[in-house]
Parts: C-alpha cells; sequence; structure tokens
C-alpha cells in the first residue's frame, strides 16, 4: 500500500497539480490584470484548492458555514495544522476573502506574482511594514471581502496547536471587524510539516461563531486572543488539543 501511494503521488498528483498549479497563477494574474480582482484573485485559486483535494483522495466535511453572512467583512483566525491547510480554507470556506502572508512568499515562482495580482497582504516583521499591512487591509477589507491568518505564524510541528501571534487580532481591532475562529481538523494527518507523502483522508473545516467588537469598536486584545485559542482548539479531536 505505501508503494502504491508513493507511486501515485509522484506519478500523478505532483505532475497534474504542478501543471494546475501553473494555470491557476496564469489565470490569476491576466485576470486581476485585466478585470476585477475580487472575482479572478479567489475563483481560480478555489477550483485550483478543490482540484487539488479531489486528485489527492482527501474528503472535506465543512460545519458552522451558515454562521457568517457573505456581505460582511471579517477576520478568520485558524490554527495551521499542515500544507493542506490553504488548500482546504481556499477551496471549502465559502467566502471572499485575501490572505495575509509573509512577504518572502513573493519569491515563489507564479505563485508569488498571482498572489501580489490577487491583492493578498504581505507583512514583515519591521513597524514600518506592519502599518503598512494595516493601509493595505483598511483598502480592501470592505463589501464583504475578508481576511484569513493562521496566528501561530506557521505549521505546527507536532500536531497541536501553538501560541497565537497578535498581528490579525490588531487589524481587527483598528478596523472594528468581527472575528471568525476556524478550527482545522485533520490536516495534519493528511501531511505534517516535513512530511513527503500525502495520506488520503479526511479534513474538518469548523466555523465558529464571530466575536464582536465591544461597543466603542474595540477590543480587549488579551481577552479575543484567548478567547479564540480556546474557541479553536475546542473543535479539535483528542490527540491533537493545544500544546
Amino acid at each position: 500500500m505505501l508503494i502504491l501511494r508513493f507511486l501515485y503521488q509522484w506519478i500523478i498528483i505532483f505532475p497534474v497539480m504542478l501543471v494546475l498549479t501553473i494555470i491557476t497563477a496564469l489565470t490569476t494574474i491576466i485576470g486581476c490584470f485585466l478585470g476585477n480582482h475580487r472575482v479572478w484573485g479567489y475563483y481560480p485559486g478555489l477550483i485550483w484548492s478543490r482540484l487539488f483535494c479531489l486528485v489527492s483522495l482527501v474528503r472535506v466535511e465543512v460545519r458552522g458555514r451558515e454562521k457568517i453572512d457573505p456581505k460582511t467583512s471579517y477576520v478568520f483566525v485558524s490554527n495551521h495544522q499542515g500544507a493542506y491547510d490553504i488548500f482546504l480554507v481556499y477551496g471549502y470556506l465559502g467566502h471572499k476573502f485575501k490572505w495575509m502572508m509573509k512577504s518572502s512568499l513573493r519569491r515563489i515562482p507564479f505563485v508569488g506574482a498571482a498572489c501580489v495580482a490577487a491583492g493578498f497582504i504581505f507583512v514583515d516583521r519591521s513597524g514600518k511594514g506592519l502599518r503598512e499591512t494595516l493601509a493595505s487591509a483598511e483598502k480592501i477589507l470592505t463589501k464583504g471581502m475578508s481576511l484569513v491568518v493562521f496566528p501561530e505564524g506557521s505549521r505546527t510541528p507536532d500536531g497541536k496547536i501553538h501560541r497565537f501571534k497578535k498581528g490579525a487580532y490588531q487589524i481587527a481591532d483598528d478596523l472594528s471587524l468581527p472575528v471568525v475562529p476556524l478550527t482545522i481538523d485533520g490536516s495534519y494527518r493528511v501531511l505534517p510539516k516535513g512530511g513527503r507523502l500525502v495520506r488520503p483522508g479526511k479534513i474538518i473545516l469548523t466555523i465558529h461563531d464571530p466575536i464582536t467588537p465591544q461597543a466603542d469598536g474595540h477590543y480587549d486584545m488579551e481577552e479575543l486572543m484567548g478567547d479564540s485559542y480556546q474557541i479553536i482548539a475546542s473543535a479539535l479531536s483528542g490527540e491533537e488539543k493545544e500544546k
């Protein structure tokens, strides 16, 4: 069985998805250049993500999609279990959004250029970078366009949920946007950080109730971060609870 999985991955999955990734990136770049980035920066990636899961024999279940309004802009915060988190959220969240990602990802061939064209928000750790991030977010996060962030910053090395960073929450506070916790469960088992062989299986995306700002439009930051962390952890299976 292991040999069959290895052969299927490198003979079928890898070549097919490499071609699809290049086609998706070029479609996004050209479409955003010619037209509306709210359309071309979202739907090609959605189709690409669903095809990736389909070809990889990964099943997806989404819970709680009815809790979000397509006309409302949110800051979605999610745990980060593995590489398939990207395909899960992009393909199955069912709400238009932009990613917030590290500026170093601009250098990925084709994909980096597509992310720039799509209007994704890049951030570095400098004070200037954070100010530019907020300015970019303020322009983009309107009329139902949302932001998705992995506040852990990188994929978990052990499947457990780790400490959250403040950046995404600061954007939500500064722009008075609702925060929606997302729980990804099963992605670590499909392909963990450092893994080389995809394991067919099921990933569950749980969309929790939005957390809204206080009456003054702001949050108690420590309470917001703590509450969202616990909410996300509450939907994880036993072996993948918080560290």
